[in-house]
């Protein structure tokens, strides 16, 4: 009998599975206004969409939340980023820097959605918030930030030292304003206070989320009803979803599904996220900077790439990828430590299955570091159930699918989050002085084109650590249905549906 590829034996079990998938799947989404029997067009329709990953901290717009709320479009940051990651106007018309301090004027006729009036006291609280948190949103990432209202419609935000990437922090999802209702619990609660195009009604726990237009939004109504949302986090199970036609929208189609879908129905979209495995240097095997050496010779990309994304990915040549050109036009050749043998090093290898293709990517690592000379186990789990001891630096090795300029629309703070000896996301336990100071260098380096060289010396800094070993860089793959007009494809995963979204 011949081998069966694992791409080809996903194939062979996400057929069987469908039936009993979409089974599973009946009556997920409520209400049945997009049935053919029902409903109108535009603004008489609701979307269905189904999301990858249930909330991990109740909505709160200080976690990875904020991504959520953003791509529902019900709330919204003082800045907004272009396709080139240029800041433009949101709740903010403008802005000014003097020394250490950015004045921003606020939008006039913005409503939040319990009624209230946006006002200069409900940025301060916002960002204060924000700012004094803990932790922290990684988007402040060592950066010390005030807040104070500086006229009715204007706040000056003023930070430790001259910062020129303000404003791009400032269009972060997790720096979001909300009303103060948001505010009165121990906990920010989202719901009811966002000033969107789409109000936040109700929000289920990790099962559900509803939505409905906003009337009184300060810019283009939005042409669909409302959204429900539904959260799935096995990949077969989205797929059948749009293939049933009991979703609208579905993000995050795993690979193994693409190809088995209505071309039609599928987009495609080069993505800042690299797929990496995290070498922890703060303790255990890889405190041994040549052991980590060892395992960064023994990865073989090519076959992550080809065996495991079919091609629906591309191979990494550094932390930073093809949705970023500059960086390979920067990066210059990374002097690494010589490699030692391993001899029956034993290492734990964690990662989660929250992404369908993770497991199998720490599958084929288990077997390229074995035949290297590592003894590995595996430690595979729900992200909800994994990110602590992840981040308490419990795992020998990690694999991570991480946004690189999920924040900022500028990769110097993932660099620092991921890899600053203070950073909030240091899964790799890093504390380098050599790439804390290139790091700190290309956090203070004015935007333009010698910022991008900071960021590509801050990057070969790490590479040079080997606490990191880049293996790939994913691409957007997302699901529309055919009667969807309008659905946002954004790299950064900030957008999904917009006030222009609807269901024909």
């Amino acid at each position: 009998m011949p081998t069966r590829t694992p791409a080809l034996r996903r194939r062979i079990l996400a057929l069987t599975a469908a039936a009993t998938v979409s089974a599973l799947l009946g009556g997920c989404f409520a209400g049945g206004a997009n049935e053919a029997d029902g409903g109108g067009e535009g603004d008489d329709r609701r979307i269905r969409v189904a999301m990858m990953q249930p909330p991990r901290s109740g909505l709160s717009p200080l976690s990875d939340d904020a991504f959520k709320l953003s791509r529902w479009s019900t709330a919204e940051t003082l800045v907004r980023l272009d396709r080139d990651g240029d800041a433009l106007p949101s709740l903010a018309t403008g802005w000014r820097q003097q020394g250490r301090t950015w004045t921003f004027t606020l939008r006039q006729g913005v409503t939040f959605h319990d009624g209230t009036p946006l006002t200069a006291a409900d940025v301060v609280r916002s960002l204060s918030t924000a700012a004094t948190a803990s932790p922290k949103p990684r988007i402040l990432d060592g950066v010390d930030l005030t807040v104070r209202a500086t006229g009715p419609r204007s706040v000056g935000v003023t930070t430790a030292a001259p910062d020129p990437l303000v404003p791009h922090r400032l269009s972060s999802p997790q720096l979001s304003i909300l009303a103060a209702k948001a505010y009165r619990g121990r906990t920010v609660d989202p719901v009811g206070a966002g000033t969107g195009p789409f109000v936040l009604v109700r929000a289920q726990g990790t099962a559900s989320a509803t939505l409905d237009r906003y009337d009184r939004y300060w810019g283009a109504k939005a042409k669909a009803a409302g959204i429900d949302v539904r959260y799935v986090p096995d990949g077969t199970a989205r797929a059948a979803a749009l293939r049933s036609g009991e979703a609208d929208i579905v993000e995050a189609v795993p690979v193994s599904q693409a190809g088995l879908l209505d071309p039609k129905l599928v987009t495609e979209v080069p993505m800042p996220r690299t797929n990496t495995l995290y070498l922890n240097t703060g303790r255990g095997t890889f405190r041994d900077p040549a052991l980590r050496a060892a395992a960064r010779e023994a990865v073989d990309t090519r076959s992550l790439v080809s065996g495991v994304y079919e091609g629906r990915a591309d191979r990494a040549g550094g932390l930073l990828g093809p949705a970023l050109p500059w960086a390979a036009k920067l990066r210059t050749p990374v002097r690494h430590t010589a490699a030692t043998a391993p001899k029956g090093a034993r290492i734990t290898i964690g990662t989660f299955t929250d992404r369908a293709e993770l497991p199998e990517v720490a599958q084929l690592l288990q077997q390229q570091l074995r035949k290297a000379g590592f003894e590995v186990e595996l430690d595979v789990r729900e992200y909800a159930h994994i990110e602590a001891d992840a981040l308490a630096g419990k795992f020998d090795a990690f694999v991570l699918s991480r946004a690189t300029v999920l924040d900022s629309g500028d990769p110097a703070a993932y660099l620092y989050s991921d890899f600053a000896g203070d950073g909030s996301f240091n899964l790799s336990q890093l504390s380098d002085p050599a790439v804390d100071a290139a790091l700190t260098t290309a956090a203070a380096t004015a935007t333009g084109e010698a910022r991008r060289k900071a960021v590509v010396a801050a990057e070969a800094a790490v590479l040079a650590t080997d606490a990191a070993v880049p293996l790939l860089h994913e691409r957007v793959i997302q699901g529309d249905g055919a009667n969807v007009v309008g659905a946002a494809h954004d790299p950064r995963e900030r957008e999904l549906v917009t006030a222009d979204t609807h269901v024909r």
